[in-house]
C-alpha cells in the first residue's frame, strides 16, 4: 500500500507541473484569446487576460472577416497550402519509394544532398529565389508560392516517406507483380495504401508549415490581393498605433484552421511519426 500510494503521489506531483508548465506556456495564446475579446480602448488600457464578464466584444471577428481583405488572405492560404501539400505528397511519394528499392551511387548522393538541404537556412536562398522567380514571371502569384513551399517542404517529405517504405518488405510488391501488376501498378495498389500514415504525416507537416510561412511570401508577394494569411495580419499594425484587439481577433482565426485540422490528423500523425521506428 506504501508503495502504491507513493506511486499514486508521485503521478500527481508530476500531472500537475505539467500541467502548470502547460498553463504558462499557453499564456500568450489565452492572452491573445483574451485580448480579442476587448474593445479597442480595453486592449490598451485594461491589464487581465480576458475582459469582465458580460463585456466580451465579439464584433471584432465580425469588423476582421467582413471590412478588411482578411477573408481573401484565409483564401490565398488555404489555395497555397492545400496546393503545397499535395504536389509534397506525390512527388515525395514516388522519388521516396525510388530512393528505397533502387541502391546506386546515384540514389546515394542523392539522399545526402537531402541531408545536406535541411541544413541550408532559406534566407540564403532568398535573393536568388526572387531573381529567378523574377525572370519566369512568377512573383507576385499564388503559384510561385506553391512551386516554393513545394521545393522548401520536398527534401524533408521525401527523407521521411524513404525510411517508411524502407520497413514495408519488398515481398508484398513481388507477390502482387507475380499476380499481374505491373511495378507501378503495385506501388499504387500494395504499397500507398500501407504507408497512408505516413503519406497523411507528410501532408500535415507541408500544410502547417505552408500556413505558418511569412518570409518568402513577404519576398515574393507585393499586391495585397495575394496576400497570404500572415501578410494580412500587417494590415492591423499601422506607423505608429497597433489594433491590438483587432489584431488578436484575425490571429485567434488564422489559429482556429492549424488547431482544427491537427485535432483531426493527430491519429494519423502519431501513426506515421512511429509506423517506421522499428524496422521488423
Amino acid at each position: 500500500m506504501t508503495m502504491k500510494r507513493q506511486k499514486l503521489a508521485d503521478d500527481i506531483l508530476t500531472y500537475l507541473l505539467l500541467f502548470v508548465l502547460c498553463f504558462f506556456m499557453s499564456l500568450p495564446i489565452i492572452s491573445m484569446l483574451g485580448t480579442s475579446l476587448k474593445t479597442s480602448q480595453d486592449a490598451l488600457a485594461s491589464y487581465s487576460l480576458f475582459p469582465e464578464s458580460g463585456k466580451w466584444y465579439f464584433e471584432n471577428f465580425a469588423t476582421v472577416l467582413t471590412k478588411t481583405t482578411f477573408a481573401s488572405n484565409i483564401l490565398n492560404s488555404a489555395i497555397v497550402s492545400v496546393g503545397a501539400a499535395v504536389l509534397c505528397m506525390v512527388l515525395s511519394c514516388l522519388a521516396g519509394y525510388t530512393l528505397s528499392r533502387y541502391h546506386t551511387r546515384i540514389t546515394a548522393a542523392f539522399t545526402i544532398l537531402l541531408l545536406a538541404l535541411q541544413m541550408l537556412p532559406i534566407i540564403l536562398v532568398l535573393v536568388p529565389t526572387f531573381m529567378i522567380y523574377r525572370g519566369f514571371h512568377l512573383t507576385d502569384t499564388l503559384l510561385g508560392l506553391v512551386l516554393n513551399y513545394t521545393a522548401t517542404n520536398l527534401a524533408f517529405s521525401i527523407w521521411m516517406l524513404k525510411g517508411f517504405f524502407d520497413t514495408i518488405p519488398k515481398e508484398l510488391e513481388e507477390a502482387a507483380m507475380m499476380d499481374g501488376c505491373t511495378r507501378f501498378g503495385a506501388f499504387l495498389r500494395v504499397i500507398l495504401p500501407i504507408s497512408a500514415p505516413g503519406i497523411s504525416t507528410v501532408a500535415i507537416f507541408a500544410f502547417v508549415r505552408c500556413w505558418n510561412e511569412y518570409m518568402v511570401a513577404r519576398v515574393l508577394i507585393q499586391s495585397d490581393e495575394y496576400k497570404t494569411i500572415n501578410l494580412g495580419l500587417q494590415q492591423f499594425v499601422a506607423q505608429y498605433s497597433v489594433d491590438w484587439a483587432l489584431l488578436s481577433a484575425a490571429a485567434v482565426i488564422a489559429t482556429i484552421p492549424t488547431i482544427i485540422f491537427l485535432v483531426c490528423a493527430q491519429k494519423y500523425l502519431v501513426q506515421g511519426l512511429t509506423a517506421g521506428a522499428v524496422k521488423g
